[in-house]
């Protein structure tokens, strides 16, 4: 599996390191990506899910089941 937010369907860039005489070399910036586990009351079950850090705060604000339709509705999420 990816590393991919399963929320926001943030991924990893890709930018340079830039040494003190500024020569460039390519890296990788990765996503802030944790697994969680999710309680949905309305269907009595646990989802887990790969949620970056920016997803974290999305499910706070606007609560998990808006959240996650709206991932759905972006293809971020196939089924919940």
């Amino acid at each position: 599996m990816s590393r991919v937010c399963e929320i926001t369907g943030k991924k990893a860039m890709v930018g340079n390191n830039v040494s003190h005489s500024k020569r460039r070399t390519k890296r990788k910036f990765d996503v802030n990506l944790f697994k969680k586990k999710f309680y949905l009351p309305e269907e009595d079950r646990t989802i887990t899910i790969r949620v970056s850090a920016a997803g974290l705060r999305l499910i706070n604000k606007i609560g998990l089941n808006a959240a996650l339709k709206r991932a759905q509705a972006q293809g971020f999420v196939k089924n919940f």
